[in-house]
């Protein structure tokens, strides 16, 4: 399984913050916002990565990011020279997918809560392809899912006037290897993009669309606009400050997941500079130590 982030765009709704740099390079209280849809592929064990981003914006990227090996990671670079929709990732990415099935994430997005890890690492989209539903308040804004009494999907639609139901798509997919093929078919929208909603109706239409309801008890923020960047920072600040543990901390779950050693993990929390950080590593490996 490959993982790619899609890290393009020209964060219009930001403007004039975006004028000069990437969204998913500010901040999310103390991370950068790229961060967390990264944590979320170590955390369902994805370790060969694509970043797509703008070319303006790549090198940026790269020296935030390097080639992932000080997290156990493999992480190589795209260009999408202008916005065409978010399947273009997969005919941009055809080559880095070859053959493996793929989870899509969008970098501006925030997914959190107990056992999302884990539930993530379990699905294997071999043929076929899943999408995570959320339940919102204004489903207009969103792709949407329609479901029958059984849970299963009936249709998808963009943006609707008239939502069939509240489960929005969220920005988290999986596809089995056949994506690429499928997205090179999808005529262009209105819009001029290729559209990911073509894409994932195409599986529906066969009947290999599976769909995961996300529970009560897990986060998704779509980070698109200024209200949206401060409700996240303030969701990470609260949920750290009350639980003293760390989200999106990249080494801590590349330590859970032994892709690098605890000296390892010292060493890249102190380069921050923050006693604080580093602490709370020393304690991370302290627990860990105890619970073996």
């Amino acid at each position: 399984m490959k993982g790619i982030i899609l890290a393009g765009g020209t964060g219009s709704r930001l403007r004039p913050v975006t004028l000069s740099i990437s969204k998913q390079l500010l901040p999310i209280y103390n991370k950068p916002l790229i961060y967390f849809p990264l944590a979320t592929l170590m955390s369902a064990g994805v370790r060969e990565i694509l970043i797509i981003t703008t070319p303006h914006d790549q090198v940026l990227f790269q020296k935030l990011l390097g080639d992932g090996s000080q997290w156990g990671l493999n992480l190589s670079y795209l260009v999408q020279e202008i916005p065409r929709g978010l399947a273009d990732a997969f005919i941009l990415g055809e080559s880095f997918l070859g053959k493996d099935s793929c989870i899509l994430i969008l970098g501006d997005n925030v997914f959190h809560g107990p056992g999302l890890g884990s539930n993530l690492s379990r699905i294997h989209s071999s043929n076929g392809a899943e999408i995570f539903a959320y339940q919102v308040s204004n489903p207009k804004e969103y792709g949407v899912i329609e479901i029958d009494l059984e849970g299963k999907p009936v249709s998808i639609e963009e943006k609707p006037t008239a939502p069939k139901s509240n489960w929005a798509v969220t920005g988290l997919y999986f596809f089995d290897n056949t994506v690429s093929a499928r997205a090179k078919s999808v005529l262009p929208s209105s819009r001029g993009e290729v559209e990911i909603t073509s894409v994932i109706d195409s599986y529906l239409q066969e009947k290999t669309l599976g769909v995961n309801f996300l529970s009560r008890g897990i986060a998704w923020l779509d980070t698109g606009n200024v209200k949206a960047i401060h409700d996240a920072s303030t969701y990470v600040r609260v949920l750290e400050e009350r639980t003293g543990l760390q989200i999106a901390n990249l080494e801590e779950i590349a330590l859970r997941n032994k892709w690098i050693s605890q000296e390892s993990a010292l060493s890249l929390t102190a380069e921050r500079g923050d006693p604080d950080s580093r602490e709370y590593m020393a304690r991370i490996i302290r627990e860990l130590g105890l619970n073996q």
